[in-house]
């Protein structure tokens, strides 16, 4: 059942029902116009996240701002931005089961996907659904550069099977899916360039045993929001994967650029908007905005614009706040709250309320709520 819109067009931002997921648009268009002239100098190409953001309108908007496609993490995803027009879509990960890879396959007829592997068994299971769906599905060999999730190993394993994969009658390979996701959250920057510079030597070392195999590599895709510019300048990453730099976070915010600062190109996007809804105890404020509200599994939120108060502890359905400084919070105030980490809290809410000027300009769907398959 869809939650009920928190809000109409031409409301105040005070007016709105909480909690509700509010996005701020100059922040986030900002975003979008400094991914791509950030991008634009290293002919790399933004293939974004959409397990970020869930929502066939923002891809939309991504590929206005020169995005190639997007990247899921689950068919369901993949569905949904395939029925809202998003002709291009790389299922960034594993597919198993014969259900899930015949709706993969269907939705062939009316996008372009593809898919990861990492093993001979998802060839082969990939293979017979193709077949059976009579199109030729493009793979992605998943190596593992850092992250000890998904993915063989880079060299002649990885090459190996993309040999398997280029010999196939249903299947096309596609290159390398390389995401080094543990090394996003590092805070110091040299810690991040020494990861990717690790990876980004796994990926040539395979690309130049796959061409002495006579295989072609077009595409070398991986890289997030914490180091993007360092996959996209590597010389071997053709494609970057970003997905939170439209939103932001407490997490990312807490990462260090060269000189030691808290410092990121990206501007918070991303709000829950939430209602102090007792204010009885002196030093302390409680909110409508707890676990079911807002993520908390990379920290808990910040408050945003007030100094001095602090959000200290979650329950269900409440959110504590410590005044440890400045004016209290009073009872029925709104409050910004800024996610510890994005994409788990957009997959509470069904609406984007996009605000602009103190005003609700818009409500966009989250269509890909809850795709967990």
């Amino acid at each position: 059942m869809l939650q009920t819109p928190p809000a109409a067009p031409g409301m105040r931002e005070e007016e709105i029902d909480t909690p509700a997921l509010v996005l701020d648009l100059d922040a986030f268009e900002a975003n979008l116009a400094s991914m791509r002239d950030m991008l634009a100098p290293t002919g790399a190409k933004l293939r974004a996240h959409a397990k970020t953001h869930k929502s066939p309108v923002i891809a939309h908007r991504q590929i206005a701002h020169g995005a190639i496609g997007q990247c899921v993490q689950k068919v369901g995803e993949a569905e949904v931005l395939a029925w809202g027009g998003v002709p291009d879509i790389l299922v960034s990960n594993e597919v198993v089961g014969a259900g899930k890879l015949a709706r993969l396959v269907a939705l062939a007829k009316i996008a372009q996907v593809a898919v990861c592997a990492d093993d001979a068994a998802h060839v082969a299971a990939a293979e017979a659904a193709a077949e059976a769906a009579g199109i030729r599905l493009s793979m992605l060999v998943e190596i593992d550069v850092g992250g000890a999730r998904c993915g063989v190993a880079p060299g002649p394993e990885a090459a190996a099977l993309a040999g398997r994969i280029a010999a196939s009658k249903h299947l096309r390979f596609g290159g390398l899916h390389a995401y080094h996701g543990s090394a996003q959250h590092l805070r110091r920057a040299e810690q991040r360039h020494f990861a990717i510079a690790a990876a980004a030597e796994g990926c040539r070392r395979t690309v130049d045993i796959l061409r002495q195999q006579g295989l072609d590599c077009p595409i070398v895709s991986g890289g997030g929001t914490g180091t993007f510019m360092l996959e996209a300048q590597s010389g071997v990453y053709n494609e970057v994967q970003a997905g939170s730099y439209v939103f932001m976070d407490a997490d990312y915010g807490r990462n260090l650029d060269a000189s030691g600062q808290e410092r990121s190109p990206f501007r918070q996007s991303l709000f829950v908007l939430a209602t102090v809804m007792s204010a009885s105890r002196q030093g302390l404020a409680v909110v409508d905005a707890g676990h079911k509200a807002v993520a908390v599994d990379s920290g808990l939120p910040l408050v945003a614009g007030l100094a001095g108060v602090k959000y200290v502890g979650a329950s269900d359905e409440h959110g504590k706040l410590a005044v440890e400084g400045g004016e209290a919070p009073k009872l029925g105030q709104k409050l910004r709250l800024v996610p510890g980490h994005c994409d788990p809290t957009v997959d509470r809410y069904d609406w984007y309320v996009g605000v602009r000027n103190g005003r609700v300009e818009c409500l966009w769907p989250i269509g890909a709520r809850g795709m967990m398959a």
